[in-house]
C-alpha cells in the first residue's frame, strides 16, 4: 500500500527547522548557517560515486516517490498575493522532482509545467483532498511531504504521515520555526525504527505503530 513519507527534514539540537526572517537571500532564515551542510556534502559525495550513511539517506528519500506536497514557503520567498507570476521555484527550469508537485497556498495561480517532468500545482484544498490528488498522480507509488515545518505539522496533526525521517545536526539556532511545535497528540503512536549517526548528522526514522 502506498505510504506518506517525510525525508531529510533537518533540525538543530534545539529543534528548529528554520530560523527567523526567512527570505530570498536566506530561504531558511537567520542563524541557521550549516543546517544543511550534511545534505550538500552527501549529494556531492553521491555525484562522485562515494557511499556512506548520509548518501544512503539521500538515496532512500528518492525511492518509490511518485508525487510531492510542499508549502508555499518551500516553493518561494513571497508571502501574500502573487505580485506577478515570474517566480518558478528555487530549482531552475529543471527541478529535481520529475513528477507532480502540489504547492499548498491561500493564493492560487495556474499550474507550471517544467522541464524534466515536474509540474507545480497550486491548491487551497483541505490537506486530505490534496493528499488524495497526490496519490492519484503518484500512480501507486508513495507521496512525499516535502516541507516546510508548518506543512509537516499539518499532516502530523491529521495523523497522515506513515514515515518521518528526521535529521538532527550539531547546531543551536535559538529562535525561528520548530518542527514539532503545535502537533499535540499528532506524534502519539510513532516509534523510532532506526537511529544512526554519521560524522555530521544523526538520522532518526519514525514510523507509525
Amino acid at each position: 500500500m502506498p505510504k506518506v513519507r517525510v525525508h531529510n527534514v533537518t533540525v538543530s539540537l534545539d529543534g528548529f527547522a528554520a530560523g527567523p526572517r526567512q527570505r530570498l537571500e536566506e530561504p531558511f532564515g537567520d542563524n541557521v548557517e550549516g543546517l544543511h551542510d550534511w545534505m550538500v556534502a552527501a549529494m556531492r559525495d553521491r555525484a562522485e560515486g562515494k557511499t556512506g550513511i548520509d548518501v544512503e539517506q539521500i538515496e532512500r528519500s528518492e525511492e518509490n516517490i511518485g508525487a510531492t506536497i510542499m508549502g508555499r514557503n518551500m516553493f518561494g520567498p513571497q508571502r501574500g498575493p502573487w505580485q506577478d507570476e515570474s517566480w518558478r521555484g528555487y530549482w531552475g527550469e529543471n527541478p529535481p522532482y520529475h513528477h507532480d508537485v502540489f504547492v499548498q497556498t491561500h493564493h492560487l495561480r495556474p499550474a507550471i509545467p517544467m522541464e524534466g517532468g515536474t509540474t507545480f500545482h497550486f491548491t487551497d484544498e483541505p490537506i486530505e483532498t490534496v493528499l488524495a490528488r497526490a496519490f492519484e498522480a503518484a500512480g501507486g507509488r508513495d507521496v512525499r511531504i516535502g516541507g516546510g515545518a508548518a506543512t509537516v505539522q499539518q499532516y502530523l496533526r491529521a495523523r497522515l504521515i506513515d514515515e518521518l525521517h528526521l535529521v538532527v545536526v550539531p547546531l543551536l539556532v535559538g529562535s525561528g520555526e520548530r518542527l514539532l511545535d503545535n502537533v499535540a497528540e499528532g506524534i502519539d503512536g510513532y516509534r523510532v525504527s532506526e537511529l544512526i549517526s554519521s560524522a555530521t548528522a544523526t538520522h532518526a526514522r519514525l514510523v507509525r505503530r
